[in-house]
């Protein structure tokens, strides 16, 4: 199969797992990290996590602490968007709209929003890839994708500003000290 099918293959029915299928048991450190490698879809090998990575996002109250040296469902989730928002916007703006999305429902609801999401806009973008297409249709793609995405993530950046408010950094920082 030729790369632009791959890709498109890829689009299409790589998902990250639904919360029903995380784990039942909670995960070592280590167990993490390498669960984390097949719940990013399309992630290269230099944007993998690391317990650094993980201890650093505890740090800053990005993540919950672990329960003992034990993460949870709760863990993946969150390690599931963090890892994926980062790709767009600096981790620093990720913690307001973490916690203005996870407010009233919790991790869970917010999840399954997050995975409906992606599985929408997965689908949406592998149909733009169209049958042995020229050098001219994959730029026009291309462009098209990549005005799309500085005009999303111009509007997301304003939207996350105006989320995090001094509220948000106290609730922060509780949530660092528990």
């Amino acid at each position: 199969m030729d790369k632009l099918g791959e890709l498109k293959k890829t689009l299409e029915e790589s998902r990250p797992a639904p919360w029903d299928m995380f784990p039942d048991i909670a995960l070592y450190m280590d167990q993490v990290v390498s669960y984390m490698t097949r719940q990013l879809v399309g992630f290269d090998g230099d944007t993998r996590l690391t317990p650094a990575m993980v201890n650093n996002y505890i740090k800053d109250g990005l993540l919950p602490r672990a329960e003992g040296k034990k993460y949870g469902k709760e863990h993946i989730a969150y390690l599931t968007a963090i890892c994926m928002f980062k790709q767009v916007i600096p981790v620093r703006d990720i913690a307001p709209l973490l916690e203005a999305a996870t407010k009233d429902g919790g991790i869970e609801p917010f999840y399954d929003t997050l995975t409906s999401l992606i599985d929408n806009e997965m689908t949406k973008v592998s149909q733009k890839i169209t049958e042995e297409p020229d050098e001219a249709q994959i730029s026009s793609v291309a462009l098209e994708l990549l005005v799309s995405a500085y005009c999303s993530q111009f509007l997301c950046k304003r939207l996350i500003e105006m989320l995090d408010t001094n509220d948000s950094l106290k609730n922060r920082k509780k949530r660092k000290e528990k």
